[in-house]
């Protein structure tokens, strides 16, 4: 987002509940208010993505994501280390808190999550102080979009909002460890 009036648009947006599309590290992303059950419903089936598989946080800073993780279940030790995977390329599982809703987690005891350094991203986690869920801007087994212009047009007549910033340039969405065993989970 280039402009401050952009930035307001996209916070609105968020903040009523909306759909939005925006960049991320290596593609753009379909996201929403994490803590809105609406429209986390809407943004699964706009994707057409089962529930099961989750979703992933992505956040400005890691204070935004303690409401979703459980600090403590990570051991001391782990915890220098997962924040030191970030920020960018690396969402890590790490786990959910007891009571966020499974509709973000899936059928899993952790939730992904991921702090970025993305421009537009920070400035809406900042604005919001939370994270936003993240999934890329594609429909389910399709391929995602790395420019807003590249975006299915399914998906651009669904969502309310998109911010017309730039991908950091990644070449691949991130990679996926579980953050306590350091297994890869996706490379």
């Amino acid at each position: 987002m280039s402009d401050l009036s952009s930035l307001s648009a996209a916070i609105t947006s968020l903040e009523q509940g909306d759909v939005i599309l925006y960049p991320t590290e290596a593609v753009y992303g379909l996201g929403c208010d994490p803590d809105n059950q609406q429209a986390v419903e809407r943004l699964l089936s706009i994707k057409q993505r089962p529930v099961e598989k989750g979703l992933i946080l992505l956040a400005g800073n890691y204070a935004q994501l303690l409401p979703y993780i459980d600090v403590s279940k990570i051991p001391h030790d782990k915890l220098n280390l997962i924040l030191s995977r970030w920020p960018d390329g690396i969402t890590q599982l790490i786990p959910k808190n007891k009571n966020i809703s499974s509709l973000l987690s899936g059928v899993f005891d952790s939730i992904a999550v991921r702090i970025t350094s993305q421009p537009d991203v920070k400035a809406l986690c900042e604005q919001t102080n939370k994270p936003i869920v993240s999934t890329s801007a594609n429909l389910s087994g399709q391929e995602p979009a790395k420019t807003w212009q590249t975006i299915d047009q399914v998906l651009v007549e669904q969502v309310d909002f998109i911010v017309q910033g730039k991908t950091l340039g990644h070449t691949s969405p991130s990679k996926i460890i579980d953050a306590l065993t350091d297994k890869v989970i996706r490379s």
